[in-house]
């Protein structure tokens, strides 16, 4: 028994809803016959939303589905009871406040709101109205992290002592070189700045692979003041490129958090995240995991200031196997809001999941402010 679900998916031309949400998501689940959910297989029907309607048209015939530019009449339309938005985060609030007052189900990009009692205020809409919701949360599916988490889940670190996160890459000016990031990333009323893009990860990653955190502290900067944008114009950038975090976690232990897109890498990856344990460490990137034991950890008991002493620190580092065959990870999310919009399953990454993302990144950017530590309570 199959049953088709109308999903609205706004945003549908950005790098994001095109690619991960679209074509590597929910084309496959129902180019596959639909999705197992209870005792049906669920179909996406797809309506893709956007303001671009040659854009539209062209990503529609491509996948064959349906699309629109009209949200007002995408949303009166009861065939289409799920709305997904990946538009630009500035508009998302309102967006999504008439999505759930149409009565439809939301799924949702993060961050989910622009501050947290935006985001109790939709979800209290949301609540009123029994209607399911589900956030992104996609990072603890890459490879390298769920690797990392399993190494977690099994006990290899022992006691944990300490984590790092280093994450981010160049991006040009626009001057000398096109900038890989569109200009609302930096700018404040567009919903830009990079704690605002990466920190809602950071909170369930880190959460999800080491248990709650406690409290942060954050700096911020801005190391490219000045940008030109896909016009070709000069603005000022009036947001951070650049954060630096300390995490503490209820178990006690401390971490660090680098961010940056202003950062040459000459590292494993564009991401990489270190845990520090009594029994082992080890390093994640997005793909691959490297372990190391006490037993396997060079004997290093100086340096030498005159001499380079010549160790090879990337040795004695074991790779971490896959396990099983990789399945992207929107796929994953949109699998889980699937069976929990049809079949009532538990829903994990729900909007109170996304809220708490937000908290962290308002945490930060309170502390940043403020100049001291800052408390992350539970959300009421």
């Amino acid at each position: 028994m199959t049953q088709t679900l109308g999903i609205i998916l706004n945003g549908a031309t950005s790098r994001i809803g095109s690619t991960q949400h679209l074509a590597n998501a929910l084309a496959p689940i129902r180019a596959e016959g639909g999705l197992p959910a209870g005792d049906v297989r669920v179909i996406p029907r797809v309506l893709l939303l956007g303001r671009n309607a040659e854009k539209l048209k062209a990503l529609a015939s491509a996948h064959g589905v349906e699309w629109s530019t009209d949200l007002d009449a995408a949303l009166s339309d009861p065939a289409f009871p799920v709305f997904f938005d990946a538009a630009v985060t500035h508009q998302r609030q309102a967006t999504l406040a008439k999505a759930i007052a149409a009565g439809k189900h939301i799924y949702s990009e993060k961050p989910v709101a622009a501050s947290v009692a935006d985001g109790l205020e939709l979800l209290a809409a949301a609540r009123g109205r029994g209607l399911k919701h589900g956030a992104v949360e996609d990072k603890l599916g890459l490879p390298g992290l769920s690797k990392l988490k399993r190494l977690t889940d099994g006990g290899f670190f022992g006691r944990v002592l300490g984590f790092r996160i280093e994450f981010g890459w160049w991006i040009f000016d626009g001057i000398e070189a096109p900038c890989q990031r569109p200009s609302w990333n930096y700018r404040q009323k567009t919903g830009g700045g990079l704690v605002l893009d990466m920190y809602p990860h950071w909170r369930y990653v880190i959460e999800g692979i080491l248990g709650p955190m406690r409290r942060a502290v954050t700096a911020l900067s801005t190391a490219t003041p000045e940008r030109v944008d896909e016009k070709g114009e000069s603005y000022k950038v009036d947001v951070e490129d650049t954060a630096q975090t300390i995490v503490e976690l209820e178990s006690g232990a401390y971490g660090t958090i680098l961010s940056s897109w202003a950062t040459r890498v000459r590292r494993d990856d564009l991401l990489t995240f270190q845990v520090d344990g009594s029994k082992g460490s080890a390093l994640a990137g997005l793909h691959r995991c490297w372990t190391q034991t006490s037993k396997q950890a060079l004997d290093t008991a100086h340096f030498n200031v005159a001499n380079d002493i010549g160790a090879d620190y990337s040795t004695n580092w074991d790779e971490v196997p896959d396990a099983g065959q990789y399945k992207n990870p929107y796929r994953v999310g949109w699998e889980h809001f699937l069976r929990h919009v049809v079949a009532d399953e538990p829903m994990a990454a729900d909007f109170s999941a996304g809220i708490r993302d937000v908290q962290f990144a308002q945490a930060c950017y309170r502390s940043a402010r403020e100049g001291k530590w800052v408390s992350l309570d539970a959300l009421s």
